[in-house]
């Protein structure tokens, strides 16, 4: 296992001090959700759990090898059918926080919206808290470039000592227009330049997952609504590149799918959850486009300490 010395805000995995819950609605099924956010040990990697199923069949690894849709959201399924659906909101927002190991704990198939965006996750976390744990960080280094296409849409991967994302979007509305941005990923960059920004639609197209039985739970509560070449929504965008940015959001949750934080350039055209899957899917595919490295502890830095029994007690 190769080396690094510092690619991230944090050497040490991470976990939750305490355990956190919210409640809020499904985007796609309309129904009321209860999350709970768990710390988890050293190496465990974050996990979903459905508490409304069997517990022999309930858990969920977050990895690309158990993505099972890209239609409209991130879908996670098991070898027994049990499904989590958009998960990449709360993926993007685990991966902001840098937070490594965590059991996230739900009573049914889907993640609520909140506001469309990562935010609410990002302030569950930090209520739950943030401990340092005496392992390193595994990463996962891009080696070589990796490239998919499908018609005018690209991702792809290429060797990038961090993590950085460069997404261009182009839209058919006044509303949006050709939008691009570029931003290297860190906890402060995440938290105040790309979490706040939600997920948006189209009104006919709202319209017409409504009848084919999708988006039951969205509103203009939950997500930028645009009409032609207007958005709907009275408070208006948050960033005025609202939709670029949180384009790179989903990207950084479905990014996260790849078991750890990923040491890579992403470069992507009018990509979308289907081209993030897979390109993970091509990179991985490769044996030699990639590698695990661990972060190093510094010189003169102690180890912090892990407390499984406080975890325990707290779960």
């Amino acid at each position: 296992m190769g080396k690094v010395t510092r690619l991230a805000d944090s050497f040490w995995q991470r976990s939750l001090r305490n355990s956190a819950r919210c409640t809020g609605i499904s985007l796609h099924g309309g129904v009321a959700v209860s999350l709970a956010i768990h710390p988890a040990a050293p190496d465990s990697g974050i996990l979903f759990r459905r508490t409304d199923v069997p517990s022999d069949v309930g858990d969920i690894p977050a990895h690309c090898d158990y993505i099972g849709a890209t239609e409209l959201c991130t879908t996670l399924v098991n070898e027994h059918g049990i499904r989590v659906a958009t998960v990449e909101h709360l993926m993007a927002a685990l991966a902001g926080c840098e937070i490594d190991n965590a059991v996230i704990e739900l009573n049914g198939p889907e993640i609520p919206i909140m506001d469309g965006s990562a935010e609410p996750f990002v302030t569950l976390i930090e209520q739950a808290g943030i401990v340092e744990q005496d392992f390193p960080r595994r990463m996962i280094r891009v080696l070589r470039p990796v490239t998919v296409r499908e018609g005018d849409s690209v991702a792809s991967l290429e060797p990038y000592d961090g993590f950085s994302i460069t997404l261009d979007i182009d839209f058919n509305s006044g509303a949006i227009g050709r939008q691009g941005l570029s931003l290297d990923v860190s906890c402060s960059a995440f938290k105040t330049d790309i979490c706040r920004a939600r997920t948006f639609g189209f009104l006919h197209e709202v319209q017409a997952m409504v009848k084919a039985g999708f988006a039951r739970g969205g509103s203009l509560d939950n997500a930028v609504v645009v009409d032609g070449d207007k958005v709907v929504n009275e408070g208006g965008l948050r960033y005025t590149d609202e939709f670029v940015r949180h384009k790179v959001l989903d990207c950084i949750g479905d990014m996260y799918l790849a078991g750890g934080p990923l040491l890579g350039k992403f470069r992507g055209v009018k990509s979308g959850h289907a081209m993030h899957h897979k390109l993970l899917r091509a990179l991985f595919d490769q044996e030699s486009a990639w590698t695990t490295v661990s972060g190093d502890r510094p010189a003169g830095m102690s180890a912090p300490t892990w407390d499984a029994r406080a975890v325990a007690a707290s779960a």
